[in-house]
C-alpha cells in the first residue's frame, strides 16, 4: 500500500487574451482549481478543475470545488492506497454525491501519481491510445464579424486550426446566422464552421435557426434547447439536415445513455469534468460507439492540466469524428506550465512521458494564486473588467 500523506488545493485566476462571450456569460479571466495529492513514496499527482464564468454554466465552482475536496474528499483520501485509484473513488462515491468537476480532478491526480509511479502515460493507464495528436478547433466569441474572420485568418494561415466554433445566442436569430453565413463565406472550404448556442434558443428558433444555419454551410450546431428538453433534441435530430450535438445536457454516463435510447442527438460532446472523471467519460465514449453516435472531445476552457487530461482520455477513443475543442491553454495570457503544450499542423501533441506527461511552472502558479500574501485586493465589479 502507498499511502495518500496530502491533499492540497489552490485557486489560480488568469487572465484571457481577449474577452470571451459566451450566451451565458463573458470571461475576462479563467479560474482555476488546482490540485496536487502528494504520496508516502514521494510521487505527486496534479489534477484541475475549471468552470465557466463560476457558477453561470453548471453546479460547481472553483472556490466551492476547493471547499468540498478540503472538507469531504480530503478526509476519505487519507485512507485510500494511492495504488488503487478506482477503489479510492468508489470509497468517494459512497460517501460524496455528484460534485462531477472535484471528482474529476481527484481522479486525475491519482492517475498521474500512478503513471509516474509505474511510469506509464495515463492514456495506457485508460484503456491505450490509439493516436498520438488530437484535432483541435478554436473559438471565435468576440462577437464581432470582422475580427471574427481576421482572427480565422491567421489561425489558418499559422496552420494552428482550420475548424472554428461559433459562440451564438445572445443575439436575434437571424443577427446570429448572419454572423456565421459571413464567417463561413469568408472562409470557404478552408475550414469547417460550427456553432454553440448554449442552450439559448427555444424549440421553436432552434426549427427555424437550424435550417437556416443548414443553407450558410454550418457543419454542426451545439445544445441549442435548454438539457432538460431532450425530447426536443431528439424531434430536433430528426428534422435537421446537419448533426446536432448534445453538450451541457451529457453529465455522466447516464445521461449518455437517455440520449442514445431517445435518439435525441446525433453527436456527443464528451467533457472530462462534466462527466464526473476520466473513466466516466469512457464510458460516455462506449455508449456513443455502442449507438452510432459520433464523438466530439469537450472542453471547460480548462488549462494545461485539465487539457492534457482530457487529451490523454481522447487519444484513445477508437473514433473521434468532430475533433477536439482543447485550446484552453490558448485562450490564456498566462503559461502555468513548465513547458507549454504541444500545439502546431491543426492539432495537440499527448505527451508520451509518464502520468500527464506535463509539471507545473511552480513560480508562475505561486504568482498567479489568489491567497498569495502580496496579491491586491481586487472588487468584484472590477474582477468583470480585468
Amino acid at each position: 500500500m502507498t499511502r495518500i500523506e496530502q491533499v492540497e488545493t489552490l485557486i489560480v485566476d488568469v487572465p484571457t487574451v481577449r474577452p470571451h462571450v459566451l450566451a451565458m456569460a463573458t470571461m475576462y479571466r479563467q479560474t482555476l482549481c488546482l490540485v496536487r495529492i502528494r504520496c508516502a513514496d514521494g510521487t505527486v499527482g496534479i489534477g484541475e478543475a475549471t468552470t465557466i464564468g463560476g457558477l453561470a454554466y453548471g453546479e460547481e465552482s472553483p472556490e466551492g470545488i476547493k471547499l468540498a475536496i478540503d472538507t469531504y474528499f480530503a478526509p476519505v483520501l487519507l485512507t485510500c492506497d494511492a495504488n488503487r485509484p478506482a477503489a479510492a473513488m468508489a470509497a468517494l462515491a459512497r460517501q460524496i454525491v455528484g460534485n462531477h468537476f472535484a471528482k474529476c480532478a481527484v481522479e486525475t491526480a491519482l492517475l498521474d501519481a500512478l503513471g509516474k509511479r509505474v511510469g506509464l502515460p495515463v492514456s495506457e493507464l485508460l484503456g491505450g491510445r490509439v493516436r498520438d495528436s488530437v484535432p483541435v478547433l478554436w473559438t471565435l466569441a468576440s462577437g464581432d464579424t470582422g475580427k471574427d474572420i481576421a482572427e480565422a485568418e491567421e489561425m489558418i494561415d499559422r496552420r494552428r486550426h482550420n475548424a472554428f466554433k461559433l459562440k451564438i445566442g445572445k443575439r436575434s436569430v437571424a443577427d446570429d446566422v448572419a454572423h456565421v453565413a459571413a464567417i463561413k463565406k469568408a472562409l470557404g472550404a478552408r475550414a469547417s464552421i460550427r456553432v454553440d448556442v448554449n442552450m439559448a434558443w427555444d424549440e421553436t428558433s432552434a426549427r427555424r435557426g437550424i435550417d437556416m444555419l443548414a443553407d450558410a454551410g454550418c457543419d454542426l450546431v451545439e445544445q441549442p434547447i435548454v438539457r432538460h428538453n431532450r425530447a426536443g433534441m431528439a424531434r430536433l435530430a430528426a428534422r435537421s439536415r446537419i448533426p446536432i450535438m448534445a453538450d451541457e445536457a451529457l453529465r455522466g454516463p447516464e445521461d449518455a445513455y437517455d440520449f442514445a435510447a431517445r435518439a435525441a442527438a446525433d453527436v456527443f460532446a464528451v467533457k472530462i469534468e462534466q462527466s464526473g472523471g476520466l473513466f466516466a467519460a469512457k464510458r460516455v465514449q462506449a455508449i456513443a460507439d455502442a449507438a452510432g453516435v459520433a464523438l466530439y472531445g469537450g472542453t471547460m476552457l480548462e488549462a494545461g492540466v485539465g487539457t492534457i487530461a482530457s487529451a490523454h482520455v481522447f487519444a484513445t477513443f477508437p473514433a473521434l469524428a468532430f475533433g477536439t475543442e482543447l485550446f484552453g491553454p490558448l485562450l490564456l495570457t498566462e503559461e502555468i506550465l513548465a513547458e507549454p503544450l504541444g500545439y502546431g499542423d491543426f492539432a495537440l501533441a499527448v505527451p508520451s512521458g509518464p502520468g500527464l506527461g506535463i509539471a507545473l511552472d511552480e513560480e508562475r502558479v505561486a504568482h498567479l494564486r489568489r491567497d498569495r500574501a502580496d496579491r491586491p485586493t481586487i472588487s468584484i465589479a472590477a474582477s468583470q473588467r480585468t
